[in-house]
Formats: C-alpha cells, sequence, structure tokens
C-alpha cells in the first residue's frame, strides 16, 4: 500500500505542477507574443508612422526608395552615393555586408582604384583628391549618405550635366546637409536620394 500510495503522490505532484506551468506559458504567450507586439506597432504607428515604417520617400504619388537605404547612381547628371558591395545587385537591401576584404587585398585595391577611375572619367577636369567615402563601400553596404566633402567634389560635375549654378547647387547641398549627431558626433552628411529627388525638381523648374 505504501509504493503505491508514493506513486500516486508523486503523480498528482506533477500534475499540481504542471498546470500552473502551462498556464503560465500560455499566459506569457499572449503577452510577450500578442499583446505586445500589437501595443508597440500601435503606438509606433499612431505617434511615429514615418519611421515605423521605413521612412519611405514618394515622388508623384509612388514610393521611390528609402531614406534610410542608398540606391545607385552613375549618371554623370546625378551626385553618387557610396559604393555597395552587396549582391547579388548593388544596395540590396536584404543581403546587407561588406565586402569583407582586408586593406592590403588586391582585390579591394583593384575595386578602389577602379572606382577612382570612373569618378575622374566622370570629371576629368577635377583634379581634387577623391573623399574616401565615394571609393569605398560601408559595412552594411547599403549607407545612404555620404560626406558634405564627397557631395562638394561632385560639384562642378553635376553643375556643367544639369547647365546649373554652382552657387544653385551650394544652395540645395545646404538644405540637405544634416549636421552631426549633438552637434559633434560624426560628420556633416548629405542624403544621395534626397538630394537627387531635389535637384530633378531644381532642374524641372529651370
Amino acid at each position: 500500500m505504501s509504493d503505491t500510495y508514493e506513486v500516486i503522490s508523486e503523480s498528482s505532484q506533477r500534475e499540481s505542477l504542471l498546470r500552473p506551468a502551462l498556464f503560465l506559458f500560455v499566459i506569457l504567450s499572449l503577452i510577450t507574443g500578442l499583446a505586445y507586439p500589437f501595443l508597440v506597432t500601435g503606438f509606433a504607428q499612431v505617434f511615429y508612422p514615418n519611421l515605423a515604417n521605413g521612412q519611405l520617400i514618394e515622388k508623384d504619388g509612388q514610393v521611390v526608395g528609402s531614406a534610410l537605404i542608398g540606391q545607385s547612381f552613375s549618371q554623370p547628371q546625378y551626385f553618387w552615393g557610396r559604393p555597395s558591395a552587396t549582391s547579388p545587385m548593388s544596395h540590396n537591401a536584404s543581403a546587407s555586408s561588406g565586402s569583407n576584404l582586408g586593406p592590403s587585398n588586391p582585390a579591394l585595391v583593384d575595386a578602389v582604384k577602379a572606382r577612382a577611375e570612373a569618378l575622374r572619367l566622370a570629371d576629368p577636369e577635377n583634379k581634387r583628391p577623391i573623399p574616401v567615402d565615394l571609393v569605398t563601400a560601408s559595412a552594411s553596404g547599403l549607407d545612404p549618405h555620404i560626406s558634405r566633402a564627397a557631395a562638394d567634389y561632385q560639384l562642378s560635375r553635376v553643375s556643367q550635366e544639369r547647365h546649373l549654378s554652382q552657387d544653385q547647387l551650394l544652395k540645395l547641398l545646404d538644405q540637405h546637409t544634416e549636421s552631426p549627431l549633438l552637434g559633434f558626433i560624426g560628420e556633416s552628411r548629405v542624403n544621395v536620394l534626397k538630394l537627387n529627388l531635389a535637384l530633378d525638381a531644381l532642374s524641372a523648374h529651370d
């Protein structure tokens, strides 16, 4: 009898522990898996819809990109952004990555030379040093910004291609230059997609 009683007692004890454990599991799953995500998503959509939706940029009612993801510009009448090493195409948001090539790797040296040559061919009269962010990819491959120095380097080429004065373009650059974080972290930068869209709008009005 004593052995049978002990078996029944242990079984009852397990059941008494299992019920609250399962109940707690279900409650926490509902809270953390459903209620909390819905609450955070709803809060973001109400108070920060632009940030929550990826800072999408529209032109003529159509989404043309995101302020957070760079795009490839290679035509001389546009400002060019940072190179991208994502595959199978540049600025592929679903495959964010860098080249992972070391500074002494011949493949990286060749890539930098090729990018520098493309910039020289697009503006052969420009003898200024090329800013490093125009010939090197970012770690993510998706950087939407270039430094103000990189934008200034391209000023003469865009001015000639667009038949706009450099003063007009400088004003446009000033309007689209973002200051360093808190005024001292990082450097002044320009969102290339926003700048090129404003450039198209400026050219359309001239």
